[in-house]
């Protein structure tokens, strides 16, 4: 077979579409995750929405719907119980984000449904319809304008909260809004990479261009082209190696963060000898 192969058949050029849409708004939001802190964050919301996903199903409302209310639910429960108790919120994440996935479990196998949980958890990238990707292109659209368009108070509210509420910002709804935008990139990628995989796309471009630069414009630019370019080379090496494309994107994600950890650390050596 040609190496172009991949590009002719419908569903890999499906997955090559989606792949890259969910890419794109994913890699933003992970810059602000990793300056914010939040990386845990996003592997709550990512866990948490599948209860949303059965009782959506159940209630034969669309399942996009329940894991949005299920995400946020999950990010406004953090908050409330990090504010009104002296445990911190890492380990209150990790207290609400496991509970609520073992809820999902136990709800997806006391009610039995035609759900695939192979696909909620992982995703079925090859199986995307244009209706899928139709929903994630106008997600990730309102994801990307948004903030860009309120980038730089999100920028205060993630390097100084204090100096952005003395300036006038809402940091309260900046807070919830950042957490709004998380769990719609979450639910977005639902149908493509589920929601184990999707904590990779929203750590790893944001962690790689923190390691390449100090400028947070550079950093989105840097996040949204070794995310997209790995999206692609992702999905057209699960080609070849008959695999499943979310997983080797994650892969192939993974490798490119050891390799900048590598350059990095011996780029940062030396110029501590020369100093």
């Amino acid at each position: 077979m040609s190496w172009y192969a991949p590009f002719l058949f419908d569903f890999m050029q499906r997955a090559f579409l989606v792949s890259a849409l969910i890419a794109l708004p994913m890699a933003l939001l992970s810059c602000f995750l990793v300056l914010r802190g939040w990386s845990l964050m996003g592997d709550a919301i990512s866990h948490a929405v599948l209860p949303g996903v059965v009782l959506a199903w159940l209630a034969g409302l669309p399942l996009a719907i329940g894991a949005f209310v299920a995400g946020m639910f999950c990010a406004v429960a953090t908050g409330w119980l990090n504010l009104n108790s002296r445990v911190k919120e890492d380990t209150v994440m990790g207290v609400v984000f496991s509970g609520m996935f073992g809820l999902g479990i136990v709800l997806f196998a006391a009610f039995p449904s035609n759900l695939h949980l192979d696909h909620i958890l992982f995703g079925d990238m090859l199986g995307t319809t244009w209706r899928d990707i139709a929903w994630t292109g106008a997600a990730a659209l309102g994801i990307a304008v948004v903030l860009m368009v309120l980038r730089a108070d999100f920028m205060a509210l993630i390097f100084d909260a204090a100096h952005a509420q003395a300036i006038g910002l809402k940091v309260r709804w900046l807070h919830y809004g950042l957490l709004a935008l998380i769990s719609l990139s979450v639910v977005s990628a639902l149908t493509a990479i589920g929601i184990i995989l999707a904590i990779g796309l929203l750590i790893a471009p944001g962690a790689i261009a923190f390691l390449w630069t100090r400028r947070f414009g550079a950093m989105l630019a840097v996040a949204s082209g070794v995310a997209v370019l790995g999206s692609v080379a992702g999905v057209y090496a699960s080609f070849w190696l008959n695999s499943a494309p979310a997983p080797t994107i994650i892969v192939i994600l993974t490798a490119i963060f050891v390799v900048s950890f590598v350059v990095s650390t011996r780029r940062e050596r030396r110029v501590r000898r020369t100093a």
